[in-house]
């Protein structure tokens, strides 16, 4: 019932490889499959299936010969058990030959993205929106207001919304049945279940060790290079990648800006570990000469600000000859390490408090008494722990700070729901296993800060500069581990990462460990006080945003004057968000 017709590598700049694939019977169709990544097709009398990415048999190493022959194999002895048994970075197209069903397939993380659309009898899957846009037509490009809102909310656009109406995108760890009469079918594929060892938190810091090492090792290739920013994770890659490669290659992006530069504590560790280790300054000029190119690389609108150092630092990379990338994200979303779990954890313990007796302090705090300045920070502490989970975590978000009546125009809400990104959070947030809010907010961050937006940002730039990346943190075995500790190991009371610096303790540097949590977003909102060019680009793209059909004239005029006249890191970042949006719209023609 289904046939591979071609096979291509397709004439665009971007490298890029192309199957056709078509359905015979009573629901004809066809499917044209476009990726970037690594392509690796087989069939037989069941199945024909295509792998993009890199697979492997769960707990071994990579280097199968043909990836989806074994995938084949697989299939036929676990069935539609299959999903334990493989691990890696990878999408999947699995073509039932009986029943003419189409399923696709995401890793447990999403790292490799997967975009469906149909037009007529005929399904675009690909990796990369850009690379099947030249074949759609101006239906097939229709901009979804409600994506365009999304964006706003979390500064990318979160599966399984796309910026175009007609298109979806697989969320991280499911899979989509398409059946014949076109009907689709959403499974989860990946939810673990949370089965804590019993085994001592000693025991558990060795096999720590040992899991993430194993998930280094497996992961360096010939010319390989490794991120060093200088926190946990960098160092923790970088450390073990020097264990097996001495003098590994380490790169750093260093900023002439106060509060933003880390170089030190990268040298602290580059230093420890002796490995062959590079600084480069990221320059304001830089961001000049790649800002525009830069926001229209994305597949999608794509608002995170280190953007631009992480393509600036794969770009060093591969100007040296480094083919393969080696990234430490993930190790906080996995082990308890973002300042906002331990914070959530404190107004957590007020839902633990008997409702006979918060009812009378809610009434006392919300006397005038709760102005005096003993009582306010209680009213504000309640007020606060009243907000149930996930929502609390958004609290200080732009949409949630202004009235979304005085942002966007009145036509452009009429064809938005407002509460869509609160719900999606939620839905995630219930859907874990686990009823520990830690789990359930780092479950919650696997979707959301990892998959549709730190490994957008690092993948893409990545491939933009012309280099690999590998995530040895998110391997699925690793993932795995984190959820047979318990939470409480983990993050006990306020102390980031407690376990998982007392399993690397005598490994990495002690001042690495002890270093303070710190973020790695860009001064952009500093850099374009002092960079006419920065001004323009920033002065046009508002102008031109200003007429569109989304945001309130007024609103953007007030949000430039207010960043003007100071707040330029909260004010800078709003500014940044809209200008990458209109330099977005503006790539496409739009």
């Amino acid at each position: 019932m289904w046939n591979l017709e071609s096979r291509e590598s397709a004439p665009k700049q971007i490298a890029s490889q192309r199957i056709e694939l078509t359905r015979t019977g009573d629901k004809p169709c066809k499917v044209s499959l476009v990726t970037e990544h690594d392509l690796s097709v087989a069939e037989n009398d069941q199945h024909l299936v295509c792998v993009m990415g890199r697979l492997r048999p769960y707990d071994q190493d990579y280097g199968l010969e043909n990836p989806a022959q074994w995938l084949l194999e697989c299939l036929a002895k676990k069935g539609s058990a299959f999903y334990g048994a493989i691990a890696g970075f990878f999408a999947l197209v699995i073509l039932d030959k009986q029943t003419g069903a189409m399923r696709l397939v995401s890793d447990h993380v999403g790292s490799v993205p997967v975009y469906l659309t149909q037009h007529a009898e005929q399904y675009w899957v690909t990796d990369s929106l850009k690379l099947i846009e030249p074949e759609l037509d101006s239906e097939g490009l229709q901009l979804s207001p409600q994506a365009l809102f999304n964006y706003c909310f979390y500064h990318c656009i979160p599966s399984t919304r796309t910026i175009y109406r007609g298109a979806q995108k697989l969320k991280p760890g499911t899979q989509l049945r398409v059946q014949t009469s076109g009907e689709i079918q959403e499974s989860n594929l990946y939810q673990p279940e949370y089965h804590y060892s019993s085994e001592s938190p000693e025991v558990l810091m060795v096999r720590c060790r040992e899991v993430i090492e194993q998930a280094v090792k497996r992961n360096i290739a010939l010319k390989s290079a490794a991120f060093l920013s200088g926190g946990l994770d960098s160092s923790t890659v970088a450390g073990m990648f020097a264990k097996h490669q001495p003098n590994a290659p380490t790169i750093s992006i260093g900023f002439d800006a106060k509060g933003y530069d880390e170089t030190e504590y990268a040298e602290i560790t580059a230093r420890k570990f002796n490995t062959n280790h590079q600084v480069h300054y990221l320059q304001p000029q830089e961001i000049v000469d790649n800002f525009v190119e830069v926001a229209g690389y994305y597949d999608e609108p794509f608002g995170n600000s280190s953007a631009m150092a992480a393509y600036i630092c794969a770009k060093v990379a591969k100007e040296n000859g480094t083919e393969v990338m080696l990234a430490g994200d993930g190790g906080d979303e996995l082990f308890g390490g973002n300042e906002r779990y331990a914070k959530q954890k404190v107004f957590e313990a007020y839902s633990q408090v008997p409702g006979l007796m918060q009812k009378p302090l809610e009434a006392l705090l919300n006397t005038p008494l709760g102005k005096l300045p003993v009582l306010k920070k209680g009213l504000s502490y309640v007020n606060q722990a009243s907000i149930p989970l996930p929502d609390r975590m958004d609290t200080y978000n732009f949409l949630n700070r202004f009235d979304v009546k005085s942002m966007f125009r009145e036509d452009f809400l009429a064809n938005v729901d407002t509460e869509e990104p609160a719900k999606a959070k939620r839905d995630r947030y219930q859907q874990c296993l686990s009823d520990d809010p830690v789990e359930r907010m780092m479950y919650l961050d696997w979707k959301f800060t990892l998959a549709d937006n730190d490994l957008v940002k690092v993948s893409r730039m990545c491939r933009k500069a012309g280099v690999e990346v590998r995530y040895p943190l998110l391997e699925k075995e690793v993932v795995d581990f984190s959820c047979t500790v318990p939470s409480g190991v983990k993050l006990p009371g306020n102390r980031l990462r407690d376990f998982y610096k007392n399993s690397f303790r005598g490994f990495l540097a002690d001042e690495t460990l002890s270093k303070s949590k710190h973020g790695f977003g860009l001064p952009f909102g500093v850099w374009m006080k002092e960079q006419p060019r920065l001004q323009e680009i920033t002065h046009d793209s508002l102008q031109r945003l200003r007429k569109r059909e989304i945001f309130r004239p007024e609103f953007i005029d007030t949000a430039l004057s207010t960043y003007q006249s100071g707040h330029a890191s909260y004010y800078g970042e709003l500014i940044w968000i809209m200008v990458v949006l209109e330099l977005w719209l503006t790539s496409r023609g739009l």
